[in-house]
């Protein structure tokens, strides 16, 4: 038996729905084992991703007006985390 990864969405009525199409012999059985990610709770210390973007974009704006300070005070105090 041959195994493949591929991501797909469940939908209203339950049925499974694959991004993208296969590329196999078409009428043939497959064998479909579901792996469903399990709620967990939002650690505090991760940031979400609006966060993530957020602190990109003002990075960006920094970079691009000029606003660079040297790679050397980046890691000061580094050792004291």
């Amino acid at each position: 038996m041959k195994a493949i990864k591929v991501m797909a969405t469940i939908d209203e009525r339950g049925q499974l729905c694959i991004d993208e199409p296969l590329k196999f012999d078409r009428n043939s059985r497959v064998e479909v084992i579901v792996l469903i990610p399990e709620v967990t709770e939002i650690n505090e210390n991760e940031q979400s991703n609006e966060a993530i973007l957020a602190d990109f974009r003002q990075a960006w704006h920094e970079a691009m007006t000029g606003k660079k300070i040297p790679v050397f005070q980046i890691w000061e105090g580094i050792d004291n985390v």
